[in-house]
């Protein structure tokens, strides 16, 4: 029987998904916690993942369409930590990410970082793992200052914010078997752990995610809505420096606020959309582990773990239109690619028909405004002076610091590249 006013681990996991709706109003740090303790569940109560994230169920963002995102609120008090116990997914990457209430990280533990348990390897850090041998690990979400050499991850940011809520986020990219999106193993199992280990609640895993486009009309709808107007397209107002050309791929101004993977970085290109206009990016492709081919994302020659070409809307709530990822881009004898991006009615047949072309969809034309992204992720040493990440540490022009990598781009007529393809596009200025 539980004493009155107190509550149990599982509770606290429970409150804490229990805020969300108002988190994402902006209004979570006015809730007494007693309060949120008796809110109603908008989801399946007292299970872990409540929330999935793909291009397809929540697609908020710029999440990249060949990654999938699982979400944990969570609430922290001094002395309580969570227990993660996982596998190793077969996949190109994997991470461990948490948040605050602002959606800026607080900490991250990728792949690499998490040590296996007594017996297991990890593939993303052992080149001689056996490929599809399973790999356990366990990790713990700690309130305080964690100590990633032993498997711990920060839950809470050191300051700045009035609530002891925030969200861990697992991100798997390109998984060997597509039609798994976790990488062909089970979601981690989340114990609750108080009062230095004297209380412990496993919480079994969520039969679904919750999606909110699906749920009724009401509040907690209502709630998720109106906190993603806010917050996600706040973050997103101010993503990009002014007074930049169109079509023209920069180091974004801020990608804070929008649940920011600290292991990619990003250039985007605004774009607008216009009848009979395409958009056109040509560039050199760095090397890759092309892991659903067979190659172990510890691939040695590899330049990046992962890169790829998104195109979105920019408009709330941010979804992704497409993307198509290292694995997917075409490229020529040169090792360079071509993107075209354009509505069905101005893709050029002669785009359709080129095997060096990889077509992006524009996506609704009724959503004038877009934007392009570049994604590099975990660039190697060598690779390092000519990637996204250096551009942006060094707050160098990627135009001049990326060389051969950098995506040039340019509007163009879809007459123009009918006629004489991408290069009469660059050589007639687009039009």
């Amino acid at each position: 029987m539980r004493r009155c006013g107190r509550t149990t681990p599982r509770a606290r996991l429970r409150a804490a998904a229990l805020v969300v709706a108002a988190l994402l109003s902006g209004t979570a740090g006015a809730i007494p916690a007693a309060a949120t303790e008796r809110a109603q569940a908008p989801t399946e109560a007292g299970c872990a993942w409540q929330f999935m994230s793909n291009n397809t169920v929540l697609n908020v963002a710029f999440p990249d369409a060949n990654a999938t995102y699982w979400v944990l609120p969570y609430a922290l008090g001094a002395g309580e930590r969570i227990e993660l116990t996982g596998q190793y997914p077969h996949a190109r990457y994997m991470s461990l990410n948490t948040y605050g209430t602002n959606f800026d990280t607080v900490d991250t533990l990728r792949d690499n970082q998490i040590a296996p348990d007594p017996g297991s390897a990890n593939p993303f850090a052992a080149a001689s793992a056996t490929p599809g041998a399973p790999g356990y690990w366990h990790a713990t979400v700690v309130p305080g200052a964690a100590d990633h050499a032993a498997n711990q991850i920060r839950g809470l940011p050191a300051a700045g914010q009035s609530t002891p809520l925030g969200f861990l986020i697992i991100r798997v990219y390109v998984p060997d078997d597509p039609n798994s999106a976790p990488g062909g193993v089970p979601l981690p199992q989340v114990t609750l752990v108080r009062g230095n280990g004297a209380v412990r609640a496993t919480v079994p895993t969520c039969a679904g995610p919750f999606d909110p486009a699906a749920a009724p009309n009401g509040p907690v709808k209502q709630a998720l809505t109106t906190g993603f107007d806010s917050v996600i397209a706040g973050a997103a107002a101010g993503a990009f420096p002014g007074n930049v050309p169109e079509a023209t791929f920069v180091n974004p101004a801020s990608t804070s606020g929008l649940f920011p993977n600290g292991d990619n970085k990003y250039l985007g290109a605004g774009l607008t959309y216009q009848p009979g206009r395409i958009v056109v990016v040509r560039g050199h492709a760095p090397t890759f582990p092309d892991t659903r081919a067979g190659a172990p994302p510890t691939e040695p020659a590899a330049q990046v773990r992962y890169w790829s070409m998104c195109q979105n809307d920019q408009v709330s709530p941010y979804p992704v239109v497409a993307c198509a990822a290292d694995f997917q881009t075409r490229l020529d004898a040169a090792g360079d690619y071509t993107y075209v991006v354009a509505a069905p009615a101005d893709l050029p047949a002669r785009a359709t028909a080129d095997p060096t072309v990889t077509v992006l969809p524009w996506g609704s034309t009724t959503v004038a405004k877009k934007v392009l992204f570049l994604r590099h992720m975990l660039p190697s040493a060598q690779f390092y002076p000519q990637s996204v990440q250096a551009s942006q540490d060094q707050h160098s022009d990627p135009a001049t610091s990326m060389g051969a990598y950098y995506p040039e781009a340019t509007y163009c007529s879809t007459a123009t590249f009918e006629s004489g393809g991408y290069r009469a596009c660059f050589d007639s200025g687009g039009r």
